[in-house]
């Protein structure tokens, strides 16, 4: 008997930990969406590197090579 109790606390503890989670709406950890974000954030930077360093270093090659 006393065996049923015990796990029928268990469950309404994680019950009440849950519960608790989605009232307060605290999650731990990051979702998909905010990786996705992530993701999206690094790429716009690179792009942004690549175009404004692009023109730099392609006059840079042009110059050695016409050095050598």
């Amino acid at each position: 008997m006393t065996k049923y109790l015990f796990i029928g606390k268990a469950y309404a503890v994680q019950y009440a930990k849950s519960a608790r989670k989605f009232i307060t709406g605290k999650e731990e950890g990051a979702t998909l969406a905010e990786y996705g974000l992530l993701l999206a954030l690094i790429a716009v930077v690179c792009i942004a590197a690549i175009t404004v360093l692009g023109t730099k270093i392609s006059s840079m090659f042009t110059t050695v090579s016409s050095s050598i």
